[in-house]
């Protein structure tokens, strides 16, 4: 017998109407569907890194936060809350779970050395200090005091500073600080909220 589509829904119209005849309540059975995954997981608010709309996420992840554990995301989606996109989010913010739990994300800092073809992990620390380093060595050698004609301009054309979308305002403002403060003239910041 190859039941048609209207066969299945008359046997679950008189299966669900012999159900309520014969007393059986489906309150609970109905309220169990709609328990989340994310009833039990803690809610954070965040921004999308993708590009410079700046939506809003919210970010779910399971743990109890004591010291050792470590919370596992299980859940991203677009913040309904969020004037900017109203819970929608593009096909990339969608699978920014994907990009959080994955095994092949990098958690600490690596370089090639010059002439090497391999990745090194190193420290933060050395990480920092190298950045700092090289900054300094850049600024000591490509530093303009002067123009053509002879005015001081005190300028650092050779490094350039991109913001994104998740810094937030006050770090934007450090870093606007710090770049001018080094010469820095190219300044950008790709959010425009």
């Amino acid at each position: 017998m190859q039941p048609s589509r209207r066969d299945f829904l008359k046997i679950g119209a008189v299966g669900g109407a012999a159900a309520a005849a014969f007393g059986f309540d489906l309150k609970p059975a109905f309220a169990q569907l709609r328990v989340l995954k994310i009833a039990r997981a803690n809610e954070n608010r965040a921004t999308c890194p993708y590009c410079s709309v700046s939506c809003g996420v919210i970010i779910y992840s399971i743990g109890d936060r004591s010291k050792n554990a470590t919370p596992v995301v299980v859940h991203v989606e677009g913040d309904p809350d969020h004037p900017i996109n109203r819970g929608t989010l593009c096909p990339k913010g969608a699978s920014l779970e994907q990009d959080i739990v994955n095994d092949r994300r990098l958690v600490k800092p690596q370089v090639r050395r010059p002439g090497g073809t391999d990745w090194e992990d190193i420290s933060w620390d050395n990480a920092l200090d190298e950045i700092a380093a090289r900054v300094k060595k850049t600024r000591d050698e490509t530093f303009i005091e002067t123009d053509a004609q002879g005015r001081r301009v005190n300028r650092l054309e050779s490094i350039a500073w991109t913001g994104g979308c998740t810094d937030t305002n006050e770090f934007n403002y450090v870093v606007g600080k710090t770049m001018r403060g080094l010469g820095v003239v190219h300044l950008e910041n790709q959010a425009r909220v």
